[in-house]
């Protein structure tokens, strides 16, 4: 086993998807001469690497690809531009607020840095964490674990499945069950409708003729040695009804992977359950960063990797001349039923990435006006139609520059 070493680089990046990578390859780009990017994953690229359908890098590369060949795209566009990218490396505590203990093949590493950039990404919340009760049989997956199966392992998942979601992913999910020869039976949803847009819905679902149960819950799996069936309830009147499978996708519900972020003793914001960043994706620790997934989850991975360049902007200046705001950051809140806001704070005029603030609800609502307050000032307000859960919305930085960094929390709400 090696001995622990007390070099320190310039930037240290954890995890190499598309917003650690894009981070590491913009500030490479800007002149910072050692740049480290570790990832627990055999292979660098994110989960791109296993989502094998049309539709990345449209905002970023300005181009359509797969989710692989997008994922090879960042990785060889890292290499050429010197980062130095480490994979099966696991990032296994804080030294000190600005070095990170490493593990890997070769060992144990401790390596300081004069920045460090958190873009560990989110995942699926399992079916433990939804508490569906039941027998606990082969044959429920994430829709991650079942795209690693399929795309990474080619392995069938199984003949006939229920997809428990119908938003983005869970249509991805569709995809890669046909790919692998399974008939989803149904996709079913508590909401009264389906979370995607209308084409992405047709070409998944409409031309596989899957059927969309929605205002139904899943509220038992029943099965022995495998998944045999679901009990569905409906949300409404409570009726229960079996449907026979043995295949069960849980799909998304996101929460970030923020295990690092909280050992490190950053302030958590309650909403997102992601450390709390201000425009410039700033933490509350000098010197330590967040961007990506783990601040916005789920955004696209081409949103994600322009949210790592945009870092690499605010990590250059500070490499530079140190800059770091004196006093704490204003936090933003919000009210049902808005979900999230990210960038979560405010500490200077510093816009966020694309000069947008990102920002969900939970249920859906027609024709509403967004009012962002800071006290009993106005500081925003626009009208918004058709708000649908887990889509993606967003409102202007435009009104920045008008907040009172030494006043009342922010607050983004709704109203008729």
């Amino acid at each position: 086993m090696s001995r622990p070493s007390a070099r320190t680089v310039d930037l240290i990046v954890v995890g190499a998807g598309p917003a650690g990578l894009a981070a590491a390859i913009e500030l490479r780009r800007l002149g910072a001469t050692e740049v480290i990017a570790v990832d627990r994953e055999s292979e660098a690229g994110g989960i791109p690497r296993h989502a094998n359908h049309i539709g990345f890098g449209m905002r970023d590369l300005h181009r359509i690809t797969t989710g692989p060949r997008y994922a090879r795209r960042y990785v060889d566009l890292a290499e050429r531009a010197g980062v130095d990218v480490r994979t099966c490396t696991s990032v296994t505590g804080w030294a000190n607020p600005t070095a990170l203990s490493l593990t890997s093949p070769a060992g144990i590493d401790m390596i300081a840095a004069r920045a460090i950039v958190l873009a560990t990404g989110c995942r699926e919340r399992p079916r433990s964490a939804r508490l569906i009760p039941g027998d606990r049989p082969l044959g429920v997956f994430t829709t991650g674990t079942l795209q690693q199966l399929v795309y990474l392992h080619h392995q069938r998942a199984g003949r006939r499945a229920v997809v428990i979601g119908a938003e983005h992913v869970s249509f991805s999910a569709v995809l890669t069950l046909a790919h692998a020869g399974a008939v989803t039976v149904a996709m079913v949803t508590e909401h009264p409708r389906h979370q995607t847009y209308a084409p992405y819905r047709w070409l998944s679902t409409g031309r596989l003729r899957v059927p969309i149960l929605t205002s139904q819950r899943v509220t038992r799996i029943i099965g022995g040695r495998r998944v045999e069936a679901v009990e569905l309830t409906d949300v409404h009147t409570g009726a229960r009804r079996l449907l026979a499978c043995d295949t069960v996708v849980v799909t998304g519900d996101w929460i970030p992977d923020h295990e690092l972020a909280r050992r490190g003793g950053l302030i958590m914001d309650p909403a997102t359950r992601a450390p709390r960043v201000d425009g410039a994706l700033r933490t509350s620790a000098r010197g330590v960063f967040a961007a990506g997934n783990l601040i916005h989850a789920a955004e696209t991975a081409d949103v994600a990797a322009l949210s790592g360049r945009h870092v690499a902007q605010t990590i250059a200046a500070f490499l530079d001349r140190g800059q770091w705001p004196d006093s704490p950051s204003v936090p933003i809140g919000c009210r049902s039923p808005l979900r999230w806001v990210s960038p979560s704070a405010v500490s200077s005029a510093d816009p966020p990435p694309r000069r947008r603030f990102l920002w969900r609800v939970d249920a859906f609502v027609e024709s509403a006006e967004l009012r962002i307050r800071q006290g009993r000032r106005v500081l925003f307000r626009n009208r918004y139609r058709h708000l649908v859960p887990t889509m993606p919305l967003r409102a202007p930085a435009d009104w920045l520059p008008a907040v009172d960094l030494h006043g009342d929390a922010i607050t983004f709400e709704l109203g008729d």
